[in-house]
Formats: C-alpha cells, structure tokens, sequence
C-alpha cells in the first residue's frame, strides 16, 4: 500500500488540479465524480488485460494545460482509437487520458 502521504496528493490532484467535483466522506477519503466515461469490452483470447482511460476533447490541450500546472505527462502515442498521454499522479501512478478518433455514444445519440 503506498505511504498515507502519496495517497493524500492524488487525493489533492483530482480535487484540485483536475478539479473534479467531490464529496467527503469523512476522514479525508473524498469521493469524485468523473467527466462522461465510456465502456468498451474488447475482443481477446486473454482474461484480465482491462485498461481504464478517461476521455478529453483535445489531448494536447489536456498536456498544455498539465504542464503549466507542473504535472508530468508522457509523449502521446497514437493508436487507431485515439491519441493517448499517461499523466503521472503525485504519488507515481499514472492515469491514461485519450482523445478518442472514433465515434461516441455521448456525442452521437
């Protein structure tokens, strides 16, 4: 389990970096709401390879904004679904974000 501290900045991250909104649940543990996410279950022969993105509108801009803010990001790497980056939490975990290529449910319905 990482350190009480690094779980205290990536509580302090999405709350005030991302500025997700939130609710305290008492104790310090703060519960966020996320932007509109989407499933997608893709096909393979492996179990247990499931991987959570959350989606933005322009990935670059999503950078821009992190750097200005001192939040490191990874170098996007394209894929025929969309366009990633790898943002890294305070505590070192890393968060995907993509800007998906492909049609949305939550703009196409």
């Amino acid at each position: 389990m990482p350190p009480p501290f690094r779980r205290t900045a990536d509580r302090a991250f999405f709350r005030d970096v991302l500025q997700y909104p939130f609710a305290d649940a008492g104790h310090g543990w703060l519960i966020f709401a996320l932007p509109p996410a989407e499933v997608a279950v893709h096909p393979s022969d492996e179990n247990n390879v499931h991987q959570l993105y959350l989606m933005c509108d322009d990935v670059h801009a999503l950078i821009a904004t992190m750097q200005a803010k001192g939040v490191a990001c990874s170098a996007v790497q394209e894929e025929r679904w969309g366009s990633i980056t790898n943002v890294t939490l305070p505590g070192g975990g890393k968060l995907g974000i993509y800007q998906p290529k492909h049609a949305s449910p939550l703009t196409n319905g």
